[in-house]
């Protein structure tokens, strides 16, 4: 074996690991970007189509009962009050005192110019490349690399990327890292060896790493790289064995908002990673608390580690459709058209419910069968990032989100 393993190869050979990786469903990536401002941005994908109707319930609208048999509706049920016509689902309920102190907000009937197929694939691709349309050239690109494109000078947290590629949405030609903690790996003590050999001499990956390690709490992930990627050595079976396995839901999505609040408190003002679980087609009532308490704990998470800096940090949580106005025969929903996204933080102007509502009654639904959308959601980010960051409009309207209206000021940030 050669102890002269290069570092380019080392991470070709980690990338190809990184592909394999991608695929799995035990990984949930975050992405990170510096840059030149104070002010923080989180976005949280919500894969799978969150039902806004359920979570930000329109008690309120007389048609709303009728629609849903056995899913939780308005206060009656258990729901907490936001307005006297929305009520919030009671697995939020640790959000509520956010409400109350105006950190917290939600903005309803809003989706991506996606229509009618309603698949996962597309529209989560169309919500992270932030283009009208499927396949066009800037569709290539993350709408928050294109952000980044935009500014002059921005560098990427320090280069590492741990079992997962980027984000769609921070794709593209700006630099920004990657990070994702949710593999564990048992190591036999010559693969750690291993892994100290061949990071030796590059003080910038030997740091990166360790910071990782730290974060993560293993050095597992990063020596199983190392041993793949030396070529010739036999024997690699007998170093390490993997024990793949997913941490505790709850563990994980805080290891990943811990991370994602000390890299804020340091050089990075973008951050972006996934929340899944919101495909409920069956056992709404079941499915739905579980995946809101993700988000709950993803949000309270880094409020408590941001501390002075969440007054500077805006965190919009965004899903790729919404779901049927009516419950299905199986307890659930189905994949449907207008949604709901979440917006909190210190700089949120929140308690309240924003969006134009534009009924239930059946003539008043997209198709007779979904929420109508009143707005397109990229709007609403691309305010939050006009008032965050100060973009020109035309910046927003032709290279963020190309072709977009951004339409009037919403007025979300304070």
């Amino acid at each position: 074996m050669t102890a002269s393993l290069s570092r380019r190869a080392f991470l070709t050979r980690s990338a190809i690991l990184g592909c394999s990786a991608a695929a799995s469903p035990l990984l949930t990536p975050i992405s990170l970007a510096a840059a030149p401002w104070d002010q923080r941005l989180v976005v949280i994908i919500l894969r799978g189509a969150m039902d806004g109707l359920d979570v930000v319930q329109p008690y309120g609208d007389p048609s709303f009962p009728g629609l849903r048999r056995t899913l939780t509706a308005g206060p009656a049920a258990g729901a907490l009050d936001l307005d006297g016509f929305f009520a919030l689902h009671p697995a939020l309920a640790p959000l509520y005192p956010l409400w109350q102190a105006r950190d917290l907000g939600f903005v309803h009937a809003v989706s991506t110019p996606y229509r009618d197929k309603r698949s996962h694939f597309d529209g989560q691709d169309l919500l992270e490349a932030g283009t009208a349309t499927l396949g066009s050239a800037a569709g290539r690109d993350g709408w928050l690399n294109r952000l980044l494109q935009s500014v002059p000078g921005v560098e990427a947290e320090t280069a590492y990327s741990i079992g997962h590629d980027n984000m769609l949405l921070l794709t593209g030609a700006a630099p920004v890292a990657n990070w994702s903690p949710d593999i564990s790996l048992g190591l036999s003590p010559q693969a750690v060896r291993l892994a100290e050999l061949v990071m030796h001499d590059d003080p910038l990956f030997r740091d990166a790493f360790a910071e990782a390690q730290a974060l993560s709490g293993s050095m597992q992930t990063m020596a199983e790289n190392a041993m793949m990627a030396v070529d010739g050595m036999s024997g690699m079976s007998d170093m390490a064995t993997m024990d793949a396995r997913p941490k505790g839901k709850a563990k994980g999505i805080e290891l990943i908002a811990e991370f994602t609040a000390q890299r804020l408190k340091a050089d990075t003002r973008i951050a972006a990673f996934s929340i899944g679980g919101w495909d409920t087609h069956d056992g709404q009532q079941r499915a739905l608390p579980r995946a809101l308490g993700q988000l709950s704990q993803a949000i309270l998470t880094l409020k408590a580690e941001l501390g002075p800096q969440w007054k500077k940090t805006t965190v919009l949580a965004m899903t790729e459709f919404g779901r049927t106005v009516r419950e299905n025969g199986t307890k659930g929903t189905d994949h449907g058209t207008g949604g709901a996204m979440l917006l909190a933080g210190g700089t949120v102007r929140g308690g309240k419910v924003y969006g134009d509502w534009p009924g239930l009654s059946e003539a008043d639904l997209y198709q007779r069968r979904d929420l109508m959308p009143t707005r397109d959601v990229r709007a609403y980010a691309g305010w939050a990032m006009r008032g965050l960051y100060g973009f020109d409009r035309s910046v927003l309207e032709q290279a963020v989100f190309p072709g977009l209206d951004l339409g009037t000021d919403p007025g979300i940030l304070r």
